[in-house]
């Protein structure tokens, strides 16, 4: 075990640095393609009837299942040839499930338009990574729905995903990867998704509990306050933090909004539908467009400094059972 353990440290670090040097490649035959073609069939198939919340439960559960046999024997037949073929493909794998990159870049795509005052330019962009109306947003909600959007991924889409790569390795942190898209796709409050993606919405949120909970409370000492002491600004996270709909993304938004000194939440608009989602942090300042660029900031030195931990409890791990022998 010892060894699996330091072979999934060494692969998460090399995944980290394909992340940063090329990120997700237009081109590349990325997993989340073949996810979405998983999904579509057994939503076709199955999302009908009279029993359309069983068969979400049926569907999520089956998928997974093909989703795990697959990478499992995938990364046994590499280690079987070659450990260190083993080790590659993993950290390839894993690179994969996480998106610091890509959340980076969506992120400057939203601020450069800002930065020359295209408005028009800047909702646009956002529109492509949010599900809320942008067309009649001002700066200061665009920045809102930026910042929104790279705190709660930075669970999501990067820590998350190395915290099961540090359990189980590729195959778990595909696998996680392959839950949250399938909260992507089908755990929607509609008609069409509210009984057969509930299943896929509640798994999304089980998986994330403990990895969002330990990001948060990282984020908070890895960018300085200029508004609270770091008591003060734990205990205030903590109060706003349950206060979000989501289980878990209120740990990533309530973080960056107390450290910034701004609000997040408030209203958002669907399809024309106005909803309300409680505010995260408190307004000290104006939201700005380099605010967006702290946000990016904050989730890297995060990803650092949980992947440092990462590596520091398997240090722990090794020292520890090493005197069982």
């Amino acid at each position: 075990m010892e060894s699996w353990l330091f072979y999934h440290i060494i692969a998460i670090w090399l995944a980290l640095c394909i992340d940063w040097l090329i990120g997700d490649p237009e081109h590349f035959p990325h997993p989340v393609r073949w996810f979405g073609k998983l999904i579509t069939f057994f939503d076709r198939k199955l999302n009908k009837g009279k029993h359309r919340k069983r068969n979400g439960f049926v569907a999520a559960m089956s998928m997974q299942l093909i989703v795990v046999i697959a990478t499992v024997s995938i990364v046994l037949l590499a280690y079987t040839v070659d450990v260190t073929i083993g080790i590659l493909l993993e950290a390839m794998l894993i690179a994969t499930s996480i998106s610091p990159r890509n959340l980076k870049e969506a992120a400057l795509r939203v601020y450069e338009p800002l930065q020359q005052n295209d408005i028009k330019e800047a909702r646009h962009k956002l529109s492509w990574i949010v599900g809320r109306d942008t067309d009649q947003l001002s700066t200061p909600e665009i920045v809102r729905g930026t910042i929104e959007t790279v705190s709660e991924n930075t669970s999501d889409g990067v820590t998350a995903p190395l915290f099961y790569a540090w359990i189980g390795g590729a195959p778990l942190a595909v696998l996680y990867r392959f839950v949250n898209t399938c909260d992507s796709m089908l755990g929607y409050r509609n008609e069409k998704y509210e009984l057969f993606g509930f299943a896929a919405a509640k798994i999304d949120d089980v998986w994330n509990l403990i990895p969002a909970r330990i990001t948060g409370f990282i984020s908070l000492f890895v960018y300085p306050s200029r508004f609270f002491r770091k008591r003060t600004l734990v205990k205030k996270w903590r109060s706003f933090a349950t206060c979000h709909p989501s289980p878990n993304s209120g740990y990533l938004e309530a973080a960056t909004a107390l450290l910034l000194g701004i609000e997040l939440g408030g209203k958002n608009t669907y399809k024309g539908v106005s909803s309300f989602r409680s505010i995260m942090g408190e307004k000290k300042v104006e939201k700005k467009p380099a605010h967006i660029l702290d946000s990016i900031t904050i989730m890297y030195r995060t990803t650092f400094v949980f992947a440092c931990l990462l590596t520091l409890l398997g240090g722990v791990f090794f020292a520890f059972t090493s005197t069982w022998c």
